[in-house]
């Protein structure tokens, strides 16, 4: 029978309040955490994640079949494997390198210094509400060469379809909705991927609308689960990931004040945010057949899913793991958004996050922009600092006060 922790709950609301007290215990008493509402297992050891995230024939993507596909419109690059999985995720990835990637980093500065005007002279910015999000989304639209006029019904559409894949209980009602919004998400991208195989240009769609795989081009379905693909796999994360760069460094201001002196170590700080409060908290995979994880076994067949924050500081794979540590010697700095990376925030193996150097240059672009406007940055009088999320987690808003810029 699988152990059911009697202390805590995953889906609990003091669990979701903050997972990061809760991580020790699991990982120490419960590492095979079971959860039968939802009849899935929980792992939080960084050696089971790990071993999960990079054994893909053990471990398949095949849970996503029922997580992300409805919602995706059509099969997703993480559920492909053999020369599909190689063929597509190349199509992509060239979507977001090299030439690419410098026209779109211009875009993101051109985007950023839109944002921030009207919050610099003010000398006050909501960095998630104001900036982030906003931003996150019209970068992506960029990349995929969309209008950015329709950003506002875009993430509208895009909250729903990040709903449905990221929530644990949702009522036949949400389901309901997001997979609505999934379908006008749908229909607003055909006619689009119509024309860009008529007339293609620069972007990403257009790329993957005169793509071809094994000689034949991709379908419209095909190109619809990629367009949302990476609609949400590059808005989601970026928006919480800079919003938690800045709360660490407020909440560090040693090492605020050393990134302000040395720029050079924003990337570490920026790999240091992912991996101590990474904004994807968890990575479901299925069990292909019987497995044992700390001596528990996990049903053949089983939904189990990676606790990236709670593998991110286990001690075993981290020193001081709960400490928020730019020098850290274990964190790898220059592998920090490859394949080789020593945490596990973009996943790891086969499945690694394609977009992990746009993440980088994305992020580490707009903090350079900011941190030099955002003079004696601060939290503002009387704002209470809060997360939220549980697959994805992030603060659901960052209000600052700096001194005005004239």
């Amino acid at each position: 029978m699988p152990v059911v922790h009697p202390h805590v709950s995953v889906l609990s609301e003091d669990f979701a309040a903050d997972p990061y007290r809760h991580f020790a215990r699991l990982r120490e008493q419960s590492p095979v955490h079971y959860e039968p509402a939802i009849d899935s297992y929980f792992l939080s050891r960084y050696e089971d994640v790990r071993r999960v995230l990079t054994d893909h024939e053990a471990f398949t993507t095949e849970t996503l079949q029922v997580r992300a596909e409805p919602v995706m419109r059509g099969p997703v690059l993480a559920q492909m494997t053999g020369a599909e999985h190689t063929a597509k995720r190349k199509i992509v990835v060239q979507g977001f390198t090299g030439r690419a990637l410098q026209d779109q980093i211009r875009a993101i500065r051109a985007g950023a210094a839109e944002l921030m005007a009207p919050s610099l002279a003010r000398g006050r910015m909501d960095l998630v509400n104001d900036f982030g999000k906003p931003l996150a989304v019209l970068v992506t639209l960029d990349v995929l060469g969309l209008e950015r006029r329709d950003w506002q019904q875009v993430a509208a559409w895009h909250s729903g379809v990040a709903e449905f894949i990221t929530g644990l209980t949702l009522t036949p009602e949400r389901r309901r909705d997001c997979l609505e919004c999934a379908e006008q998400l749908e229909a607003y991208l055909l006619p689009v991927i119509e024309r860009r195989r008529r007339d293609p240009g620069d972007d990403l769609i257009s790329k993957l609308c005169t793509a071809e795989f094994d000689g034949i081009a991709m379908s419209d379905r095909d190109v619809t689960a990629l367009i949302i693909n990476v609609l949400a796999a590059a808005t989601e994360p970026a928006d919480k990931t800079l919003a938690l760069l800045f709360r660490h460094l407020i909440e560090h201001p040693e090492q605020m004040a050393q990134v302000r002196r040395d720029p050079e170590l924003l990337t570490a700080a920026i790999a240091e945010t992912l991996r101590h409060t990474p904004p994807v908290q968890l990575i479901p995979r299925q069990a292909e057949g019987d497995a044992v994880f700390a001596g528990t076994a996990v049903p053949a067949g089983a939904t189990v899913f990676c606790m990236i924050g709670a593998a991110n500081r286990d001690p075993d794979a981290f020193t001081a793991p709960d400490a928020f540590d730019i020098h850290r010697p274990d964190l790898g700095t220059a592998r920090s958004f490859t394949a080789a990376a020593q945490h596990l925030s973009f996943g790891a193996g086969l499945h690694q996050c394609v977009g992990a150097a746009f993440a980088r240059a994305e992020i580490e672009t707009v903090a350079a922009m900011l941190l030099p406007l955002l003079d004696r940055v601060r939290y503002s009088p009387g704002f209470q600092y809060r997360e939220s999320g549980l697959y994805t987690r992030g603060p659901v808003s960052l209000s600052l006060d700096f001194t005005p810029v004239r």
